[in-house]
């Protein structure tokens, strides 16, 4: 790919790169020479991943490896915010899991019994389907790192701050907004945010802001009242409502609880040196955590904040079943059964962060790939170079995975969809018709990893009724009742029916019976006549062979069902 600037304005990666790039060269200068600039990101892992969050993990992606192309050493720093509490008992979980609201989701069981936490569970998934997508992060866990002391220096820093920090969230309180919301599904969205939770009082009088709220160490739950404080000896008086534990803690070597968010956020921005995150509506409006976070790392931790990007919301619909995601909510993972990985990456990278945009599982899953495999088309000629063909280098390859899998021989979706439909068989099944379509290819292995996914969505995502399904038995009653031009058409058909088909012969046959019935040649231009009369045969065939009006292409419906079943299904009795 080109070293720098695509030249064009809608290109967000290279301007993101271009502001982290500056970022890092305010700090160390023009010459960045070993220093590495750090892309962060950071999510909850209370649920299901959804495929909105998933903009917060592959946008600093995407930064990061244009400044690697560039030449510059970059990381995706990825924070599991693992330390957050559990807020919530979602649908689908026992009731009894509510004893665990207020613990930290690390420590909260995972009621499915595979992963060691709540948190764990959530987190695994998504690291497989990142893995797959090409996405590699340094992680690190706020759990580890608040218990480990990592953060001591800087929790206490902040403390010490405490009145600067209550005078900055002060005046941003009074000009907080409301982030504009069009739809349903981001309502729910923003109402799982945690990003204002934590701005509610901990103690009282001088303590009601504290930026820091311990952990009760009897019951775990931070459900507690900060009641003193003791600025020279750092020890933290507090009472718990839930279990009425009255302890005290000291901050400098107990580790037991966590910054508020709003504070937490950009004191790790200094710590980690980050140059450029991203974040959400819910993060992004007056008032709300970065325009905060931006005043309190300069005033507080001495750090300039990040340079920003604001993400939009991504919808989804289409969806017939989801088989990991519970709630209906799809996940990176459910996505990547239908769609190929760089496809999936492509419909973030092609758009700019703030658009919003919705991710159809349905019918507009064939357009997709169709308009992917064109766009593939387009980059491999070099004198076709813009935007768009940039936005597919940067979704089809990174640099430490190289080029992402693709199958060896690309066989339109609709194609390989269409088959699997009619044939409901096996992938082997699928491969020889394919091949006698005119894909030709050695082995099923060179299809994938689209063919699997082309049978995924035909069993997961299209409804019953848009399935193809081809009568066991002929249809006795309208073959009985075939007027004078519908027995001429079978007739001929039928006569001229190899026992082994072909795409190009069986669709010149298909499309010239009604040329011959009228007089014509099998290759002569069509009349008006015989486009009507086309148009009436092949609603003859579908109906007898699949039942419908419609259906897959009739060449290709032949080529699945095979010569001696479409004889079964047309022939008169």
């Amino acid at each position: 790919m080109a070293r720098g600037a695509s030249g064009d304005p809608t290109d967000w990666v290279t301007r993101a790169a271009d502001d982290a790039i500056r970022h890092a060269q305010q700090r160390y200068g023009e010459d960045l020479g070993d220093h590495v600039i750090t892309c962060a990101s950071g999510a909850s892992p209370s649920g299901p991943i959804h495929l909105g969050n998933l903009r917060e993990f592959i946008t600093p992606h995407f930064v990061a490896e244009e400044i690697r192309r560039r030449g510059i050493a970059a990381r995706h720093l990825h924070s599991w915010d693992d330390f957050d509490r559990f807020r919530k008992v979602p649908a689908g979980v026992d009731p009894s899991w509510s004893e665990h609201i207020g613990r930290p989701l690390s420590a909260v069981p995972d009621p499915w019994e595979c992963h060691e936490s709540w948190a764990e569970h959530f987190k695994a998934p998504l690291r497989a389907a990142l893995a797959e997508m090409g996405v590699e992060m340094e992680e690190v866990s706020q759990t580890e790192h608040y218990r480990a002391g990592v953060y001591t220096e800087q929790v206490l820093h902040a403390i010490r701050h405490r009145d600067v920090i209550e005078e900055v969230l002060a005046k941003h309180r009074t000009k907080k907004a409301e982030p504009v919301v069009e739809t349903e599904q981001e309502a729910e969205a923003l109402a799982d945010s945690v990003a204002e939770e934590d701005d509610e009082p901990v103690g009282g009088g001088d303590l009601a802001r504290f930026p820091y709220k311990p952990y009760c160490r009897q019951c775990g739950r931070d459900t507690v009242e900060i009641t003193a404080y003791d600025d020279e000896t750092t020890e933290l008086s507090y009472t718990c409502s839930s279990c009425g534990f009255t302890g005290v803690t000291t901050v400098a070597t107990e580790h037991d609880g966590k910054l508020v968010w709003k504070v937490d956020w950009p004191m790790r921005w200094a710590f980690e040196g980050v140059d450029f995150e991203p974040g959400g509506l819910d993060h992004s409006t007056p008032g709300s955590s970065y325009t905060v976070g931006k005043e309190l790392v300069k005033r507080v931790f001495d750090f300039r904040a990040p340079s920003y990007v604001a993400y939009a919301f991504v919808g989804f619909a289409g969806m017939q079943k989801m088989s990991s995601s519970r709630g209906g909510v799809p996940t990176a993972a459910d996505a990547l059964q239908v769609l190929e990985a760089p496809i999936l990456r492509w419909l973030y990278v092609r758009r700019q962060p703030k658009q919003a945009f919705t991710i159809d599982f349905g019918a507009e899953v064939v357009r997709l790939y169709d308009e992917w495999d064109a766009l593939g088309r387009k980059a491999a000629d070099p004198e076709r170079r813009d935007a768009q063909v940039l936005a597919f280098e940067r979704a089809s390859a990174t640099s430490s995975a190289g080029t992402l899998p693709t199958p060896a021989v690309v066989v339109p979706f609709r194609l390989l969809s269409s088959v699997a439909d009619v044939t409901a068989g096996s992938a082997e099944l699928i491969s020889r018709i394919v091949g006698d379509v005119g894909h030709e290819h050695g082995s099923v292995a060179e299809l994938e990893p689209r063919l699997t996914r082309a049978m995924t969505w035909v069993s997961e995502f299209v409804p019953a009724e848009d399935r193809t399904t081809v009568r066991e038995s002929p249809d006795t009653d309208r073959l009985a009742a075939l007027d004078e031009d519908e027995e001429l058409w079978l007739r001929q058909l039928l006569d001229r029916l190899p026992d082994h088909l072909e795409l190009e012969p069986t669709t010149t046959l298909i499309y010239g019976v009604p040329k011959l019935a009228r007089g014509l040649g099998l290759d002569d231009a069509p009349t008006d006549e015989v486009k009507q009369d086309q148009k009436k045969f092949f609603r003859l065939l579908y109906h007898l062979l699949v039942d419908a009006d419609r259906g897959p292409r009739l060449p290709t419906l032949f080529l699945a069902l095979g010569a001696p079943k479409v004889h079964e299904l047309l022939t008169p009795r």
